[in-house]
Order: C-alpha cells, then sequence, then structure tokens
C-alpha cells in the first residue's frame, strides 16, 4: 500500500533525479547549450528512490533503423547480377496467390528461399 508519506518522497526523489540529471548533462556538454550540425540529440533519464541514470544519443535524422549503403563498384555489380541470374535459374520463384489472397512465393528448389547458391 502506498501511503501519502510514502508518495511524497517519491515525489521529491523524482524531481531531485530529474534535476540532478540537468546538471549533470549540462555540465557534461550533452545539455541544449551543445549544437551539431546534421543531427539530433535525444538525451534522456531514468532514476528511482536511490539511483538515477542518464543517455544522451546523437545521431542523424531520419529513421534509425534504415542503414546507409556505400554505392557498388562495377565489379561488384557484376557479382550481384551473376549471383541473381544463378538464382533464378537454379530457383525459378513463382508467386500464387493462397485461399485468403495473400501472395506466396514456391521455388523449385529447396533453400532457395533464404537466398542461397549452392
Amino acid at each position: 500500500m502506498l501511503t501519502l508519506r510514502c508518495a511524497r518522497v517519491i515525489s521529491w526523489s523524482a524531481r531531485i533525479a530529474a534535476v540532478a540529471a540537468v546538471v549533470v548533462l549540462s555540465s557534461s556538454g550533452f545539455g541544449p547549450s551543445m549544437a551539431r550540425a546534421g543531427g539530433i540529440e535525444v538525451d534522456s533519464c531514468v532514476g528511482s528512490r536511490y539511483s538515477i541514470t542518464c543517455v544522451s544519443r546523437w545521431g542523424g535524422y531520419g529513421d534509425p533503423y534504415i542503414r546507409q549503403v556505400a554505392p557498388a563498384t562495377e565489379a561488384e555489380k557484376a557479382l550481384q547480377a551473376d549471383r541473381n541470374r544463378k538464382w533464378q535459374q537454379r530457383c525459378q520463384p513463382l508467386v500464387y496467390q493462397d485461399r485468403y489472397g495473400v501472395p506466396r512465393y514456391e521455388y523449385a528448389a529447396r533453400g532457395c528461399e533464404f537466398g542461397v547458391i549452392q
């Protein structure tokens, strides 16, 4: 059972933790005074009655789950095209709709669903 006295202690602890987090982040150079071009910074603190943990993350704008890949050279493009041609010859992919209308793939050889060339 959470008593009023306990709730006040937790409330004050959370406020103290938030103030401490701002002080720590500002003094370490991760606060709002620091600006970097071409990105975004996210600061986050989590605390309890007895401890606090702060994290600062900086990254580029946009979706963090999309990774940019360097463009392939002509030799890499030729290897990729050859690999794709061999896979299509061996696997002969066929798309059909199941009874629920969902597109499904069917292959002529085993392991093709993983893109493996043997």
